[in-house]
Order: structure tokens, then C-alpha cells, then sequence
């Protein structure tokens, strides 16, 4: 069945809906720049929270995606939005019982002994509800709300004029690849035949890695509204820190989250580009649960060795292998002083895995850090006219980034560098490519563009 059509009553609905918190709060940060009005920035970002929270749809994600790119918008805006979690309230019997009706048939029931009434989880673009099988295998049923492709453009619409009016107030970053690289990723989303296929292809990807588990799709049960897997048990990483865990449980979970994010990426090419919290479950034994795979970014080799190359780079402080590593990834027109500044960003990245020792991923107490090196980019991006990321970098930036908060939040004690270099060293972009055109056909994903 083909991803639900947008229409354009369900558009307008949602721009009347967003439009006047966007919009109102887009213009009052413009008065602030082009006369001199003074906002309360922070309270706005506040309202534009409390309006998106009760929204079902991807402008959370949008904003969480946001929140970890540095200065894609104003540092009261996106703490703010960083906080968003996508629970939104659960859409009732009525509409579980017509969506699955739509999907599955009028006889829907009769395919589950068992299916419960009760979401048991809520997120931006669907609500998952529990079920068994005739056979006994206990699945989760991810159910799309209604008219969601209208919802995203709609969005979508949205956050083009939120960026466009920060693009006036300042030029750091020039978000234009960073608009259509969001805007192609949640469009993916929708499919949910699509989401079957990145499963299918992570089950492959991980499969020699005991601590990490993914769900197995249900053949015959997943459309491009509903996608059904096997239940995963699992708890809350947070809920779990509560407790206090020992070391060594912390670090098990470090260990896995590394190899679930990043066991894919340099032997296959790919990066599941979502680390949020609501994301993946912890176990006891310290393997991860990973979910959610609609947000998968596929690279060409060559963008991967180039990836190599600028931890090699920024090892070995040779500009000239920066130059070419930046170029790899995308990145056009840069100068020695524009490469300065994006060095600078490059350093606290890779940073963690310079040295051969175990280590915490940062090793001063200053939680304010990263934001301060941010600061620091951004200023210099700023003072010599900006750069313009080119698409790649949104996904990988947000993994960097959104992992190596999660691995400060857990205490993690690894030898980062000995992790890594067990993936890098013996990469061939040609064996690379191979494997990933195989794991893509078997699984049914389309191939890196």
C-alpha cells in the first residue's frame, strides 16, 4: 500500500495550528535583530514547547534533531526543544480498530490471540499497542496516526520559515542541505514497509553481536501504516541510572550502544540517525535494545574513508589530508581560515579516541563544555562569513553527538581508540561497498544515491 497521501485541507489545518507560534515567535526574534526590541527569548522557546508537545507530529523530531546541531537555532530555543519526548497522548479504540481494519482486513482480530486496547507507547508519528501471535510470539504493532503525510508537510512548511528567519539574524551555518536532508529522512519515515526493510537489514548488519538486539518484522503483518515486530523486553536507560548501576554495568552498556551505532557505519556504510533517549532499552545483563529504525542514512564508501581520514588528520595535524578528508565529506569552497575553524569542532569529536587508554568520553566535569567549543565554532564560522554543511553531515554530527552525550551521562569508562581502531583498520572502501550492496538487496533497502 502506497504512504498515505497528503492533502491539502490536512496541511492547512496544521499550519493554522503552528503557524501563529512559529510564525509569532520567528517575528519577534526578527524585530530583535532588525530594530533593536529586546525578547524574552527563553519564555518564547517555552511556549513553542508547550504548542509542539500537544501536536502528533515530527516537529518534535525536527526539534530534537535541531537541539544537537550547534547553533541551528538559538541556544534558548533549542534547550528548550531538546527536552521535548515524543509522548504524545494515545489515539483511542475507535481509531486503532479502523487503522487496523484498513491495514489488516475486517477480520484484523482474528490474525492475534491476543491485542491489547491500550497504546503501550506514544510517539510523534505513531503509537505502539501489544499483541500476541497464534503462535505465541508476543509482537509490538506500531500504528501511524491518521493523515500524517499532511502533518510532515505541513511541518515541514513550518520549520522552512523558522530556519529562513535565523538564516537573517545570523550566518554561521547555512542550513539549506541541513532543510532537505531533514525533510528527505521524515519523509522516509512515513513508510513503515520502508522501516520493515532497515530492520530486516540491521538484523544483518548486527548479527555477531550478542548485546545488541533488534526486532524481527512479522511478514504479512506490516504495511506502510503498520509495522509489527517481536516484543523486545527492556527498560528506560534513565529509569535504570536511577538505580545507580555498578561500573562494569555501565560500561557493558556503553560498549553496546558503541557497536549497535557504529559496528554498522565502518564496515557497512550506515547509520541509524536517531540517537534519542526513547530509542533503545537497556537489559540486565547490560545488552541494548535498539528501536525505531526510520531515520537511516546509507553513505557511499569514499564518504565513510573520508570520515577516516579526518580522525587521521586531526591525529596528525596534516592540513592537507583535513583539506581533502572536508571535501570528501561535502564541504566546498574552505580556506585555511574557515578550515581553522571547523578543525576546532573536528578536535573535540574525535578527541576521545586519540589516545590508547581507557578513558571517560570527556575527561573535565564541565557540562557546559561541549556548548562552549560550539560557541567558540560557531563565533569563528560567524566572524568569517559561514559554511554551508553539506547533507552527510547532519546524520553523522547528530550521532556524534547525541551518543557522546548519552556515554557522559552514563560514566562510561572504555578504550575508546582501541574500539574504533578495531572497526577501522583493515577498511576497504571496495570490500565495504560489496557487503553493503549485498546486506541492502537482502534486506530490500534502496541503495546510498
Amino acid at each position: 500500500m502506497a504512504v498515505e497521501q497528503a492533502s491539502i485541507f490536512g496541511q492547512l489545518r496544521r499550519v493554522v495550528r503552528t503557524s501563529g507560534a512559529v510564525g509569532g515567535i520567528a517575528a519577534r526574534v526578527a524585530g530583535e535583530r532588525l530594530f533593536g526590541v529586546k525578547t524574552d527569548r527563553a519564555g518564547h522557546a517555552e511556549d513553542l514547547k508547550a504548542v509542539l508537545g500537544g501536536l502528533k507530529g515530527p516537529l518534535m523530531k525536527v526539534a530534537q534533531f535541531l537541539s544537537t546541531i550547534p547553533d541551528a537555532l538559538p541556544p534558548e530555543y533549542a534547550a528548550e526543544l531538546a527536552q521535548l519526548q515524543a509522548n504524545a497522548p494515545a489515539m483511542g479504540w475507535p481509531f486503532v480498530n479502523r487503522r487496523m481494519r484498513a491495514e489488516l482486513g475486517p477480520d484484523w482480530q482474528a490474525k492475534f490471540a491476543s491485542f491489547s486496547r491500550e497504546a503501550a507507547a506514544a510517539a510523534s508519528l505513531g503509537q505502539v499497542h501489544r499483541a500476541t501471535l497464534p503462535d505465541g510470539r508476543a509482537v509490538a504493532c506500531k500504528l501511524q496516526y491518521p493523515d500524517m503525510a499532511s502533518v510532515v508537510e505541513a511541518d515541514l512548511r513550518q520549520l522552512k520559515l523558522a530556519m529562513a528567519v535565523y538564516r537573517r539574524m545570523d550566518n554561521a551555518i547555512q542550513q539549506e542541505e541541513i532543510y532537505k536532508e531533514l525533510s528527505e529522512r521524515l519523509r522516509e519515515e512515513l513508510d513503515y514497509a520502508r522501516e520493515a526493510a532497515n530492520m530486516r537489514l540491521y538484523r544483518t548488519m548486527l548479527a555477531s553481536e550478542p548485546g545488541v538486539h533488534v526486532p524481527e518484522p512479522i511478514a504479512g503483518y506490516c504495511t506502510s501504516r503498520l509495522l509489527t515486530m517481536t516484543w523486545l523486553e527492556g527498560r528506560a536507560l534513565m529509569r535504570r541510572l536511577e538505580e545507580n548501576p555498578p561500573q562494569e554495568e555501565r560500561n557493558a552498556i556503553a560498549l553496546n550502544l558503541f557497536k549497535a551505532w557504529y559496528v554498522p557505519l565502518y564496515r557497512y556504510g550506515v547509520i541509524h540517525g536517531d540517537p534519542h533517549l526513547g530509542n533503545y532499552q537497556v537489559r540486565g545483563d547490560g545488552g541494548v535494545n535498539l528501536l525505531d529504525y526510520g531515520c537511516i542514512r546509507v553513505f557511499q564508501p569514499h564518504f565513510i574513508r573520508g570520515v577516516i581520514d579526518l580522525y587521521e588528520a586531526v591525529r596528525d595535524k596534516d592540513e592537507e589530508k583535513a583539506h581533502h578528508a572536508y571535501e570528501t565529506w561535502g564541504f566546498r569552497g574552505l580556506d585555511r581560515e574557515k578550515m581553522a575553524v571547523l578543525n576546532l569542532w573536528a578536535e573535540f569529536l574525535y578527541e576521545p579516541l586519540l589516545e590508547d587508554r581507557t578513558r571517560r568520553i570527556q575527561e573535565n566535569d564541565d557540562p557546559q563544555y561541549g556548548r562552549r567549543v560550539a560557541e567558540e565554532v560557531h563565533a569563528g564560522l560567524k566572524r568569517i562569513g559561514g559554511v554551508r554543511p553539506p547533507r552527510e553531515f547532519v546524520l553523522m554530527d547528530r550521532a556524534a553527538i547525541g551518543l557522546g552525550s548519552v556515554f557522559l551521562r552514563l560514566g562510561a569508562e572504555l578504550n575508546w581508540h582501541r574500539l574504533f581502531h578495531e572497526l577501522i583498520e583493515e577498511f576497504d572502501p571496495v570490500a565495504m561497498g560489496e557487503r553493503q550492496r549485498a546486506a541492502l538487496a537482502e534486506a530490500g533497502v534502496p541503495a546510498a544515491a
